[in-house]
């Protein structure tokens, strides 16, 4: 698919999709299971079985701080149909567990940090007789004042034995004497967002005979769950195996380590397969969330426009836990400038333990929260300089061979000034010239809005976005996959998890493109497998998908090779084109299968990028591998007297780097878009005093079908990254972290006001002085 062929779409019109091969690359193969879902027998986790079940519930801490004085569990223990009752007495290995950090208990003993911490689980034969059995823990709490305001946590009271300071990230670039004709300052605040994962969370845990145990879970990373989960249970990695069961659908840390473990240490306990399946209330207090953000921001430009400096302060709320805010917090602080080229940069960066939620990782961390900073600072600056705010952005835009303020050379492509062209340069939405009855739907507040239409203001916005894929500083990233090919069907091992982002339909491709093999299946998940990562930041595209190609093309000359030989000429020679090889010169013509002649072929490879490093102490290196960039024009109405929004249309330019599967690539960018939308306007978890308020869906606004504008995706740029297999870049993240910067800015183009909180308030929207 050209970057012509890349014409505007809307997310009610599917992406038009030009004729393509059946399969391979390219092709717009629809998901393997996507037939499952549509139908219900998609086998979701909630759904699992076995004979003599017992059922899981969870006790936590109403309290966000508090001392524990005693626990006492024998009216529970005495319960009839109660089968066992675990606390932190019952964990035989490690204590503590975390996705990056190891400090988070398995079950409070001593105090809890916050709301809805785990302090004891129950086994019963029936869920409800679980849910009655742990509520009958008795447990003496000392209440103590919550830290919940991260600016206070420097000062405040050790809440953690490892301190409240997690990471301090200080960038140091360029000059610090630098200074601009022009300054503008800003202090924005950035809420916290619930990835609120579709389906149930919830699990199977099965005994096994030698001792160990298995859990069905809806993993997004098997082998580092069953890692911590061995560890907790004082087990070999061995006597420990994760099944991955339908992962429903997954923007962040999909499944909670804290409510996997205690399911495993349960069945242990008990002897007997226990399931445990959380309510929504359960999720929202036990799954991490998007780090709650404070930053303050000073831009200097010079006459014309041109950046000197930025400096920044930004900290993060990692709430009771480190879990992953080390990472978010370098993220945060390596594109603090954004997609612009800032000779001098200097950034603090921190993040601080508090007695909030804990947070972790959610698609696109630390740069979601700059985006929406450093982009307010480009209309301030533009405001300020009477100049057009996409021209602004254009004089200043990064490019490759550019230095980041950390201090690393771009090499990937970074089409940054095109797709800003594009999106300012795509037609805009027709004005409504005239109002009939049924246009009052399309009035911000929607139906019954007690709005005017003389009220409503047009604004258009601009947002540039970019985001790290794969690991950061130093991480290890690799996946292992092997291909087997027997009677005309392959088979892809690779413990790569399908949450969504299609690798199984992209592993299909890979394998159809290369073997020329119609039929190709990817097999279930588990930990018997080597590991393959989590499935985040567009790994699986990478790596996986890199390792699948590899072990492919292995196959691939252990099926030319004979022919090849045979015929006295190279393998370079042949090609697989719809299940027939053929020679450069015609003189071979045969089938896969008629090569195959009843032979079992396989292989196994692995795909490792380049390393990378961490960041020193003035915060340099070369952190990461590559990078992927968005461009937004956000058109909304406003209307001035309620402070209601409406976002009319999203126009969307994106490097993509190559499209793999045209119609999957565009769903994805729509999603990720469409999450946006909830972060910008709806999507805020308020937690007074460190307390979840309504956690539930009728309290926690999702963006739904009546929120989603049109999305015109207008361009998609095919540069192609040479380190990356196929030279496809990470797609759905970046969309998400430059929509909410985008519709702040249409929204303060609107009403003239700052907007500097996201989500955005219907007072910050509404004229008063007009």
């Amino acid at each position: 698919m050209s970057n012509e062929a890349a014409t505007a779409t809307t997310a009610a019109e599917a992406a038009p999709v030009p004729e393509s091969p059946p399969h391979g690359l390219g092709a717009s193969l629809p998901a393997s299971d996507a037939r499952a879902k549509t139908e219900g027998t998609f086998p979701y986790a909630a759904d699992l079985w076995a004979e003599g079940l017992l059922w899981a519930a969870v006790l936590r801490s109403p309290h966000p701080h508090a001392r524990i004085v005693s626990i006492d569990t024998s009216h529970a223990r005495d319960m009839p149909g109660v089968h066992a009752v675990v606390t932190h007495e019952d964990v035989p290995g490690t204590p503590r567990y975390g996705r990056g950090t190891p400090d988070r208990p398995v079950f409070a003993s001593e105090v809890v940090r916050h709301h809805g911490e785990p302090i004891a689980a129950v086994a019963a034969d029936h869920p409800d007789t679980a849910r009655i059995a742990a509520a009958a823990i008795m447990v003496e709490y000392e209440v103590l004042d919550p830290v919940t305001d991260p600016e206070h946590a420097f000062e405040a009271e050790p809440l953690h034995p490892d301190g409240n300071l997690i990471r301090h990230i200080p960038l140091r670039h360029g000059d610090p004497d630098a200074a601009g004709d022009i300054v503008v300052e800003g202090l924005y605040r950035i809420g916290r967002q619930d990835p609120a994962p579709i389906g149930a969370e919830a699990g199977l845990a099965v005994p096994r005979p030698d001792g160990g145990v298995e859990l069905y879970l809806a993993s997004t990373d098997p082998h580092t769950d069953r890692n911590a989960a061995a560890a907790c249970f004082g087990l070999s990695t061995d006597q420990v195996k994760i099944v991955v069961t339908g992962v429903p659908g997954a923007t962040a840390d999909r499944e909670d380590q804290g409510f996997q473990l205690p399911l495993g240490l349960l069945a242990l306990k008990t002897g007997c397969p226990v399931k445990l399946a959380a309510s929504r209330e359960e999720s929202f207090l036990g799954h991490v969330h998007r780090h709650p953000t404070l930053l303050r921001y000073r831009h200097h430009a010079d006459a014309e426009g041109n950046l000197v400096k930025v400096e920044a302060q930004i900290l993060l709320d990692a709430g009771a836990y480190a879990d992953t805010s080390a990472d978010a917090l370098a993220a945060a602080v390596s594109f603090a400038c954004g997609p612009y080229v800032v000779p001098n940069a200097f950034i603090e960066g921190w993040a601080v333990r508090t007695n909030n939620p804990p947070s972790g990782h959610v698609r696109g961390e630390g740069a979601m929260q700059v985006c929406a900073a450093y982009e307010a600072q480009m209309d301030k600056l533009a405001k300020r300089l009477g100049v057009d705010p996409a021209e602004l952005r254009l004089r200043n835009v990064l490019a490759t061979g550019d230095v980041l303020p950390i201090g690393q050379t771009v090499t990937c492509p970074a089409p940054v000034a095109e797709l800003l062209q594009a999106v300012r340069d795509f037609p805009l939405p027709e004005l409504p010239t005239e109002m009939p009855e049924e246009g009052w739907l399309l009035l911000p507040g929607g139906p019954e809005g007690a709005g005017e239409p003389g009220a409503v203001r047009r604004g258009v916005g601009y947002g540039l976005g970019m985001v790290h894929m794969l690991g950061a500083e130093g991480a290890d990233e690799v996946s292992t996959a092997t291909v087997k090919v027997h009677d005309g069907v392959a088979t892809v091992l690779c413990a790569a998890v399908e949450t969504g982002q299609g690798f199984g339909t992209l592993a299909r491709q890979i394998v159809q493109e290369t073997l020329g093999i119609d039929e190709v299946h990817v097999a279930p998940v588990d930990t018997d497998q080597p590991p393959a990562g989590a499935g985040c930041r567009g790994r699986h595209t990478w790596v996986s998908g890199g390792a699948v190609e590899r072990a492919a093309k292995m196959v691939r000359t252990q099926l030319l090779q004979p022919l090849a030989h045979k015929f006295g000429m190279s393998t370079e020679l042949l090609q697989i084109t719809d299940g027939k090889i053929t020679s450069y010169d015609g003189v071979l013509s045969t089938t896969v299968t008629e090569a195959m002649d009843g032979k079992e072929l396989w292989a196994t490879a692995q795909c490792r990028p380049h390393p990378t490093e961490p960041l020193n102490a003035e915060g340099q290196g070369d952190a990461f591998v590559g990078l992927a960039f968005c461009a937004i024009r956000a058109v909304v109405d406003v209307d001035i007297e309620l402070g209601s929004v409406r976002v009319v249309e999203l126009a969307v330019a994106q490097d993509v780097g190559r499209i793999l599967n045209p119609a999957q690539l565009n769903a994805r960018i729509e999603g990720g878009v469409t999450q946006g939308v909830g972060i910008a306007l709806t999507e805020n978890l308020r937690t007074p005093r460190g307390l979840v308020r309504h956690p539930d869906l009728t309290g926690y606004a999702l963006p739904t079908t009546l929120d989603a504008p049109d999305i015109r995706i207008v361009k998609l740029v095919e540069e192609r990254d040479v380190v990356a297999p196929f030279g496809a870049k990470s797609v759905s993240a970046v969309p998400v972290v430059t929509s909410p910067a985008a519709i702040a800015s249409a929204v303060r183009a609107a009403t003239g006001r700052p907007v500097n909180r996201l989500p955005i308030r219907p007072q910050a929207a509404v004229v008063t002085d007009r």
